[in-house]
């Protein structure tokens, strides 16, 4: 089994950024989505041995107001803010120059990162990546709509925290008791401002300006971001491929964990 170590950093704002780690090698940055309970090993536990065992050194951030990270109340929760603390927290890390693969928020962060300093970013692995759209288009999407209504619930449940997890796949036997259990014990420690300030802008007119190669993977069954957004990264990026899968929903790294491990690994290779 993988080692797992684990690490904090204090950065801006008086936050602290949660880090897990495990292999040696080129870096990959491996970045959860939002959502309650939401961490960067529950999102990717999938996926770690095999990019570990292919020779990379696989580093999981908790994003700020996630996972074991500072979850602030009274903030808005701005794409800056993400991507201000993760990128001091990776640098106090050691991370100078990595891949970046997003899934959802995390994907839009990813891209935030590629624009504000293409040189940390060798490669982008995107999974249905946001902040493509304005926010009122993702908020009527049906996942979000339910996400939004059951954690803004004083009487959120292990229940709810089903039903949610239940949303991010077309297969429902992905979501496990164990990891319904895991992801609600972080919920219930995070703040409601974390979705209910949610305030990350729309990235799509700058997706031309990503010289470094893409990957994207899109489930056909996505309740969550619009599959609208493989079109713009088609119409706009120069060296840009998209894998997309029928009877998938938004958790492509899990529900085809073993064709998502190989096709990533061998665009990473390319």
């Amino acid at each position: 089994m993988t080692e797992i170590k684990e690490a904090a950093y204090d950065v801006a704002g008086g936050h602290r950024i949660h880090i897990k780690e495990a292999g040696s090698g080129p870096a990959l940055v491996f970045l959860h989505g939002s959502g309650p309970g939401a961490s960067g090993l529950s999102n990717f536990r999938q996926n770690v041995e095999a990019f570990v065992a292919a020779g990379y050194r696989v580093i999981l951030p908790d994003l700020l107001g996630y996972g074991a990270s500072s979850k602030p109340d009274d903030v808005d929760y701005t794409l800056t803010l993400f991507t201000d603390t993760l990128k001091e927290a990776l640098l106090a890390h050691g991370v100078a120059k990595a891949t970046l693969v997003g899934n959802s928020l995390g994907g839009g962060i990813a891209i935030q990162m590629a624009l504000d300093d293409p040189s940390f970013v060798d490669r982008l692995v995107l999974m249905a990546p946001g902040c493509i759209e304005e926010l009122p288009v993702y908020f009527a999407m049906p996942g979000i709509a339910n996400m939004k209504s059951a954690f803004g619930s004083p009487e959120f449940s292990l229940e709810d925290q089903r039903r949610l997890g239940e949303s991010l796949v077309y297969d429902k036997r992905h979501i496990t008791d164990a990891l319904v259990a895991e992801r609600y014990a972080v919920a219930k420690t995070q703040s409601k401002d974390v979705l209910a300030r949610m305030r990350t802008h729309n990235v799509q007119p700058r997706l031309g300006e990503l010289a470094m190669p893409i990957l994207l993977f899109w489930g056909h069954n996505e309740t969550f971001m619009p599959l609208s957004g493989i079109g713009y990264f088609m119409d706009a990026c120069p060296d840009v491929r998209c894998i997309t899968f029928n009877k998938v929903g938004h958790w492509v790294q899990v529900e085809r964990a073993d064709e998502f491990n190989r096709h990533a690994i061998e665009f990473l290779r390319a």
